[in-house]
């Protein structure tokens, strides 16, 4: 399976001079590392090229590394049903410079594409409709990045009781409780589980 994913490696990466970059093996499925502004050839080349013919593309999602230039990976995971190989590809951006849209390419791509413009606010130029599909209207921040605070935000339901929808900050519904991670078994240090005072009243 490695011979084959290596073979074609050095077939995308000869096909797209300067386009595709760096290519990985891991866990057999071959990651592609591509320009962001040439998304749309690379993904044009898997798709038309007989040898790959990767024509279903499966998710368009991101990666949020806040420490670096380019924060984000938009990762595009495509299935061959030819071949019955997947290919991962992975462009780098930063919050400000819009990646091309595939949805020429690939039309199921528009709502993968607004899913990641709404959890980590990522920009696709060209999208027909490029708004947020999760949240509510008029949601501040991106939820999956990694520095969206657990709370402070605003969240949104609807009362049986006045009829109407609240707009409330956002409560941790249970306060912090510290685990041990033990087993039965093994037994608790410091407290008792529930049912072990039982045991405590029979000596």
């Amino acid at each position: 399976m490695d011979e084959c994913l290596t073979k074609l490696a050095e077939r995308i990466k000869a096909a797209n001079p300067g386009i595709a970059g760096e290519c990985r093996i891991a866990f057999g499925e071959l990651t592609v590392y591509a320009k962001p502004e040439k998304i749309v050839d690379v993904l044009a080349y898997l798709r038309n090229d007989p040898a790959a013919a990767f024509t279903s593309l499966l998710d368009v999602t991101a990666v949020d590394y806040p420490q670096r230039e380019k924060r984000f990976d938009v990762v595009y995971h495509l299935l061959s049903m030819q071949t019955n190989q997947r290919i991962r590809v992975i462009a780098a951006t930063d919050e400000d410079t819009p990646v091309p849209s595939v949805i020429s390419l690939f039309p199921t791509a528009n709502w993968f594409e607004r899913e990641t413009f709404d959890m980590y606010g990522v920009l696709f130029s060209d999208h027909p409709d490029l708004r947020r599909i999760l949240t509510d209207y008029g949601f501040n921040g991106y939820p999956l990045r990694k520095d969206f605070p657990l709370t402070g935000y605003v969240e949104v339901r609807y009362d049986d009781d006045q009829k109407r929808v609240l707009y409330e900050p956002v409560k941790l519904v249970q306060e912090f409780r510290s685990f041990d991670f033990l087993s039965p078994w093994e037994g608790a240090e410091e407290y008792l589980l529930p049912g072990d005072e039982k045991a405590e009243k029979a000596k």
